[in-house]
């Protein structure tokens, strides 16, 4: 067998990941797995309960992602029962979804991925005064003066004389990798120290309109917070003064710290401008909609499918075709009735646990047989890219007018050609870029909300169909979500008035699937065939691509056990094995 590198549990994201990595002679990576170790069992626990309660289990399927489960939750159950909402509810909607992608993006681009690119112990050999000069020279953030960078030396500094590095820990600090300069170095980690705190104030937004964060509430039908400029249990004057300066304060972060750094620190690794892609096959089921779910061609973020890079030639897919969504088992730990060489859509999806994998601990994955406990979603038999980079290319092929300026711009900045929005470099200046087009969008919806308050139209919810007596025997509802990390989709069977079956299809199970009946590998795999590594035993290149994508395996694969056993104890550090 080629020498296999196995990092397991990938850190710095939410959930357990396990890759290996097949080298040739030159140290390239020529085979990766992807294997998901918890397992999947949120549908099962959905089965017989009232649809309209299926948001609040649904977002307990992740600590980061509950905003987005939730909502694709209620417009599934929406859909299946057409329940129009409001357009003050969507409105709030709308808000709350772009509030949610600036939060994640900063959250992962400095405190989950940032760390790839920054030497962090390397900061301490910068001049401050010379970081000042460059962080004058990038933006007007006002925190710039040479004390400020100074100051924030010494408290890296104090943390590595402790001997304890804390957050820092378990990373690979001085790998021949990094490439920033010690000034640019601690840019990012005085950055990095500033977006935990900006958290507080992003996170209003979902406090406000959910009652708190994280899970705030959600309600079929509309929102659960009513619109009343003069009372205290509602949203009035003061709550959209607070929504007001949270928006205003996420557009200055992002034009201010985060664009900046990005095209600060993307010049240092343009090499990543050729690695990282893989599929060349994107997929989003869009965002932000008016009023009418349906219409998709009002979406900002497009529905659609990206075939082999082929930007002139965009397909609106039908979530609802039994023919072309599926998801299949092959590699993965379930059985289907129909065997594992056929797939099922989600509406007859099956959530059926076939564990005949080895025991932890075990030095090597299977992978000829089933060894992820994720299954494998294709559109149309082929395996698909979600994300940041799927919406950009999307808009950008589409010509939303801001997201083709900021491409261009981007590109023009780097000396890049179009190829390089390719890759692992394309989908980090992606989630940066999509920041900027819905910060933007946000302060274009409070607006829109303003007027619409304004104009009288206050009502929040919608209680036509709500009530069971008036449901159909038999209903099927599509619930979609473009969540930070890519397409999610809700799929439900209502059959007297209760769930009869239900199925997730979320971003990190279309990125991290393994093999599928086929034998074709999923965007995590294919992204890092080729890959170089300078030290196979401090596998940096490999959480860079992987990083990238952010993944989410709480989400992907919803760890129950329903019979209270003991699954096996899990490293929180960082385990590296070469053999």
């Amino acid at each position: 067998m080629a020498e296999r590198i196995v990092v397991d549990p990938i850190t710095r994201i939410e959930g357990h990941l396990r890759i290996e990595a097949e080298l040739d002679e030159s140290n390239k990576i020529k085979n990766a797995y992807s294997a998901g170790t918890m397992v999947r069992g949120i549908e099962i626990i959905l089965q017989g309960r009232d649809p309209r309660d299926a948001w609040a289990f649904t977002q307990r399927t992740c600590g980061v992602c509950t905003t987005v489960h939730s909502f694709a939750s209620i417009r599934a159950v929406e859909d299946a029962l057409n329940i129009q909402i409001p357009k003050a509810a969507n409105l709030i909607r709308n808000l709350m979804i772009a509030q949610q992608y600036i939060h994640d993006h900063v959250m992962h681009f400095y405190h989950l991925h940032a760390l790839d690119w920054v030497d962090v112990v390397n900061a301490l050999q910068a001049d401050p005064a010379e970081t000042s000069r460059i962080q004058q020279a990038i933006s007007r953030w006002p925190n710039s003066s040479p004390a400020y960078f100074a100051d924030v030396q010494k408290k890296v500094q104090a943390i590595v004389d402790s001997g304890q590095l804390s957050i820092f820990a378990n990373a690979y600090w001085g790998h021949p990798a990094y490439k920033l300069p010690p000034e640019v170095n601690l840019l990012g980690v005085a950055h990095y120290l500033e977006a935990l705190d900006a958290q507080r104030t992003f996170t209003k937004i979902h406090t406000i309109f959910g009652g708190k964060n994280p899970h705030p509430n959600f309600l079929v039908g509309g929102v659960p917070f009513p619109i009343d400029l003069n009372s205290d249990a509602a949203l009035n004057t003061e709550r959209l003064g607070i929504i007001k300066d949270s928006i205003d304060r996420m557009i200055q972060f992002v034009d201010q710290v985060y664009i900046p750094d990005l095209l600060a620190i993307a010049p240092y690794y343009l090499e990543y401008a050729g690695i990282g892609e893989g599929l060349g096959n994107f997929l989003t089921w869009g965002e932000f909609p008016d009023t009418d779910n349906s219409d998709t061609s009002k979406f900002l973020v497009p529905r659609a499918v990206i075939m082999n890079r082929d930007l002139s030639n965009i397909i609106e897919p039908d979530p609802n075709d039994f023919a072309k969504m599926k998801e299949f088992v092959a590699h993965s730990w379930y059985e289907q009735s129909v065997g594992d060489g056929a797939g099922l859509h989600p509406w007859e999806g099956e959530t059926k646990f076939n564990f005949t994998g080895p025991q932890p601990p075990y030095e090597y994955l299977n992978v000829e047989e089933k060894y992820s406990w994720l299954k494998a979603p294709r559109w149309a038999e082929a395996p698909m890219e979600v994300g940041p980079l799927a919406r950009a290319l999307v808009m950008y092929a589409k010509g939303h007018p801001q997201m083709v300026e900021l491409v261009d711009y981007t590109l023009k900045t780097l000396n890049a050609p179009v190829e390089a929005l390719f890759s692992t470099l394309g989908r980090t200046a992606a989630r940066g870029l999509e920041s900027k087009v819905f910060a933007t969008h946000m302060l274009e919806t409070y607006n829109e909300l303003i007027d619409t308050i304004k104009a009288g139209d206050t009502k929040t919810f919608n209680e036509t169909n709500w009530e069971p007596s008036t449901w159909p025997k038999e209903a099927k509802g599509f619930g979609y979500m473009e969540a930070p990390r890519g397409a999610l989709g809700h799929w439900v069977v209502i059959k007297d008035q209760k769930i009869d079956n239900y199925q997730m299809v979320v971003p990190t199970t279309w990125n991290a699937s393994p093999r599928d009946h086929l034998d074709q590998a999923g965007a995590y795999e294919m992204s890092l065939v080729d890959t170089p590594l300078a030290k196979p035993e401090w596998p940096l290149e490999i959480l860079r691509t992987i990083h990238s994508f952010d993944p989410c395996m709480a989400c992907a694969i919803h760890m129950v056990d329903a019979d209270g056993r003991d699954l096996g104890e899990v490293s929180a550090g960082l385990n590296v094995c070469v053999s």
